[in-house]
C-alpha cells in the first residue's frame, strides 16, 4: 500500500484497514460534513453529551449534596489524571483549572520567581495569547521580555530565564523536540513552559520521559471537551514542591473547608488550581475523553500525519504553497496552505460541507483528528478545493462577508 494514497480507490482502501476507524461511531458529526477543524474545536463525542446530562440530572436532584455525592469535588483531580495518562505524565501531575491563559500565567510567573534570569522568552510566531500573556506577566512583575525570532528558544535558553513555547505551532503545525529543548534548558538553568494545545490528543506526547516540568493545554481542541472546556496544568511531581502558585485560591488549599485565614497549598499540581471548578464543563469532558482512551498513541498520530500528508500532496498538485512541514516527524495534526483569497476559499468550502479555518492574512488550515475523518473525506475535501480554485467560485458577494470568528 503506497504511504500516500494516489487515487480516490487507494483512499477506500486505507479506510478498510484503518485500526481506528470504529472509534469514528463515538461522535455525533452531521451528515453530509467532512469537519476539518478539530485543532479549532472538536465536534462532540456521544459520551460528552451523556456525562454533561447527567451532571445536569444530579444537580437537580442532589442540589448541593451532589459535591459530595456526584463526587464533583474531586472531578478535576480525576479528570487531570486520565489526561496525565494521555500526555506521559504521572497520577497528580495534571489537574483541570481555568484557561489556557490563565495556567501559562501561573506556571510562567512560578517559574519566574526561581529563575537564574529574571527574564521571559517567547518567540515572535507563538500565538498571540502566549505573547500577550508573556508580556503583561513582564510588565507586572518587572522581568525583562524578549521576543524571540520564530525557532530562536533553542539558542535562547543558554540565557537561563523562562521560555514559554508550544509544541506544536499554532499555525505551521511545526513540531518542537521537546527532549531536546529540556535537556539545553536544564544545562543552563532555564525553564520551559510548554503551551500543548496542538499537541494533546493528536501527538504521542511522552513529557515525564522527554523531561518536560511545566505546561498547560486546552481540551476543546482533538480531546473534543466543547466549546470553551477548561483548560490543564501540568506540573512534574519532582518540581511541584518547589513551587508557589501565583493565583492562590481556595480550591488550590490543602483543606478548603477549614476557611483557614492561611494559604497552605495542595500536593503536585493540584495546588494551581484556584477558583471553583466548572462542573458542567467538567463533566462534558471527562465523557469526551472516553472517545480517545484505550487507543494507540501511536495510531493516533501516525494516522493524523497520513491524513496530513495526503492533504499535503494534492496541494503541491495544485500549486499550493504549504506552510506546514513536509516531513511527517516535524508536524502536528493540521496542515496550513497559504491561499490570497483565503477567507472566502474557506466560506467557499464551508458551503459544500467542507469545514476549514483562516487565519489572517492569507492561511487556510485543515486539522486532520484522527478519530473520526477518513482518507475518503480528506481526498473528496481536496477534490472539493481544486474545483473551488479552478472555478473561482469563491469569488461571490455571500463568501467576501466577514464573521467576527474565522
Amino acid at each position: 500500500m503506497n504511504p500516500v494514497p494516489n487515487s480516490r480507490a487507494e483512499a477506500l482502501q486505507r479506510d478498510a484497514a484503518d485500526p481506528l476507524a470504529q472509534r469514528r461511531a463515538l461522535f455525533d458529526l452531521p451528515e453530509g460534513v467532512t469537519y476539518l477543524v478539530g485543532h479549532s474545536l472538536g465536534p462532540p463525542p456521544k459520551g460528552a453529551r451523556e456525562r454533561m446530562a447527567a451532571a445536569q440530572a444530579d444537580w437537580a436532584q442532589g442540589l448541593v449534596r451532589s459535591w459530595n455525592t456526584a463526587g464533583w469535588i474531586d472531578l478535576a483531580e480525576r479528570t487531570g489524571d486520565r489526561l496525565a495518562a494521555l500526555i506521559g505524565a504521572e497520577p497528580g501531575e495534571v489537574i483541570v483549572a481555568d484557561s489556557v491563559s490563565v495556567n501559562l500565567f501561573k506556571l510562567a510567573a512560578a517559574a519566574l520567581a526561581q529563575a537564574r534570569t529574571y527574564a521571559l522568552f517567547v518567540e515572535e510566531d507563538e500565538f498571540p495569547t502566549d505573547q500577550y500573556i508573556a508580556a503583561g506577566l513582564g510588565g507586572l512583575s518587572g522581568a525583562e521580555v524578549r521576543r524571540l525570532p520564530a525557532g530562536g528558544t533553542f539558542e535562547a535558553l543558554k540565557a537561563g530565564g523562562v521560555v514559554i513555547r508550544s509544541a506544536v505551532n499554532y499555525r505551521s503545525a511545526e513540531v518542537a523536540d521537546i527532549a531536546a529543548h529540556e535537556r539545553e534548558a536544564k544545562r543552563h538553568g532555564a525553564r520551559i513552559v510548554w503551551d500543548l494545545s496542538h499537541a494533546t490528543g493528536v501527538l504521542d506526547l511522552k513529557l515525564g520521559a522527554d523531561g518536560a516540568e511545566l505546561a498547560a493545554g486546552c481540551t476543546y481542541k482533538y480531546l473534543n471537551g466543547g466549546p470553551g472546556a477548561p483548560a490543564f496544568v501540568y506540573v512534574s511531581n519532582a518540581l511541584a514542591p518547589k513551587l508557589a502558585n501565583p493565583l492562590p485560591g481556595w480550591m488550590g488549599h490543602a483543606a478548603p473547608f477549614a476557611f483557614d485565614a492561611n494559604y497552605a497549598p495542595r500536593g503536585g499540581a493540584a495546588r494551581f488550581a484556584s477558583g471553583t471548578p466548572p462542573i458542567l464543563s467538567l463533566a462534558a469532558l471527562s465523557g469526551a475523553l472516553e472517545a480517545l482512551e484505550g487507543a494507540d498513541l501511536a495510531q493516533v498520530q501516525a494516522k493524523a500525519r497520513a491524513l496530513g500528508a495526503l492533504a499535503l500532496a494534492r496541494a503541491q498538485a495544485m500549486g499550493l504553497d504549504a506552510l506546514s512541514p513536509l516531513g511527517d516527524a516535524r508536524r502536528g495534526g493540521h496542515v496550513s496552505l497559504r491561499i490570497p483569497e483565503g477567507y472566502p476559499v474557506v466560506q467557499a468550502l464551508a458551503a459544500r460541507g467542507v469545514m476549514a479555518d483562516f487565519r489572517a492574512p492569507d492561511t487556510v488550515r485543515f486539522g486532520f483528528s484522527p478519530l473520526f475523518l477518513t482518507y475518503t473525506g480528506v481526498w473528496d475535501a481536496a477534490d472539493a478545493l481544486a474545483e473551488i480554485l479552478a472555478s473561482k467560485s469563491w469569488d461571490q458577494p455571500q463568501f467576501h462577508a466577514r464573521a467576527k470568528v474565522t
